[in-house]
């Protein structure tokens, strides 16, 4: 029986040589792949109340939209700056050459709202904890974090972890 993890493809030295990149997309595009990562999930959050669905900018949408779908609530998304046309709020942050900036819908989150937030992968943390901050900022109260891969040895589930975070992930590749 296959696990979510032998649906993730890794393809070597992308985007830089020595990388492993976890390519998600072939999880996605095999329906008992994809609807077994949206099952398992979902799981840890059976009976908690959860009203918005958060999901970062690009394949946390995927997920984040489906996970909402299931959970019959909202679903709303960070993205890159620039890209919202709504007023919005933004955070910084680092990332391995340089920097970069996400932006919320300003509106998008009422205060004492309960929130997941969701992504494909988590590596150092950095576009989970902008996250964080703006759910944050708008007043939300994030439930959990949920990933389907954790690369342990970057060091993000311990940064979220330290930040106060609950942080589930369907798998971990361990090494670089």
């Amino acid at each position: 029986m296959k696990t979510v993890k032998d649906y993730i493809r890794t393809i070597v030295d992308f985007p830089h040589e020595g990388i492993l990149f976890r390519d998600v997309t072939t999880l996605f595009a095999d329906a008992r792949g994809f609807r077994m990562a949206i099952d398992q999930m979902l799981h840890p959050y059976a009976g908690q109340p959860i009203d918005k669905v958060v999901g970062l900018e690009a394949r946390g949408f995927i997920l984040g939209g489906a996970i909402a779908h299931q959970l019959s609530v909202g679903f709303v998304p960070i993205r890159k700056k620039g890209k919202l046309p709504g007023r919005t709020i933004s955070q910084d942050y680092q990332l391995e050459y340089g920097e970069a900036v996400v932006e919320i819908h300003e509106d998008a989150i009422e205060a004492g709202e309960k929130i997941l937030l969701v992504d494909d992968l988590l590596a150092t943390g950095g576009t989970a904890e902008a996250g964080i901050r703006l759910i944050e900022r708008l007043g939300g109260e994030i439930i959990s974090c949920s990933f389907i891969v954790d690369l342990p040895d970057l060091g993000g589930h311990a940064r979220l972890e330290n930040m106060g975070m609950d942080v589930h992930a369907l798998c971990a590749f361990e090494g670089l």
